[in-house]
């Protein structure tokens, strides 16, 4: 935002400048403008939006993730809540590896993350929308999923509704 701003800033600056005859401004403006403005617009283009939570944390959860969470859980819920560029869907790496994104078409969407509970352990659920992957899918990749999660982390996969499907990272309290 920052080099779409200055970049924007800059040439606008240098066209004025030409304009007026200026042509120390117009050459500052040109050459430091334009660059930085197709910087920009580059990063625009490939910018990933973070994800949000689905519902607020409740106090007793946040107190099981300071005790409980593990390396991966905070790693996760970390970066799907800031901005990537140059990605076209959250965990589109990890997708591949489990054999959930057999396309960019099939790929399921990560659209909400949330905090809970489960049986006194500290759970980070990955909300996605999966319209082309069926629940039976994701549950044969269950014991996968764990092995990539892990150490410390069971993996639960429910279909709440419709085309989603929750995937609980629930800390074991085993070795973070």
């Amino acid at each position: 935002m920052l080099g779409l701003s200055v970049g924007s800033l800059l040439t606008l600056v240098g066209f004025v400048a030409y304009f007026t005859n200026n042509p120390t401004l117009n050459l500052a403006g040109f050459f430091y403008g334009i660059p930085l403005l197709l910087g920009g617009l580059a990063l625009k283009a490939a910018e990933l939006k973070p994800v949000s939570f689905s519902q607020p944390t409740p106090e007793h959860v946040l107190a099981l993730r300071e005790q409980q969470a593990t390396a991966t859980q905070n790693q996760i819920r970390n970066d799907v809540m800031r901005y990537r560029y140059g990605q076209k869907a959250h965990f589109e790496s990890a997708l591949n590896y489990l054999g959930l994104s057999p396309t960019d078409e099939e790929r399921p969407d990560l659209i909400g993350i949330r905090e809970e509970e489960r049986e006194g352990c500290y759970a980070l659920v990955l909300e996605f929308e999966s319209p082309q992957i069926p629940l039976a899918t994701w549950q044969q990749k269950q014991e996968k999923m764990t092995s990539f999660f892990a150490p410390g982390v069971r993996v639960e996969v429910s279909q709440p509704e419709g085309d989603r499907i929750d995937l609980a990272l629930v800390a074991t309290g085993e070795k973070k």
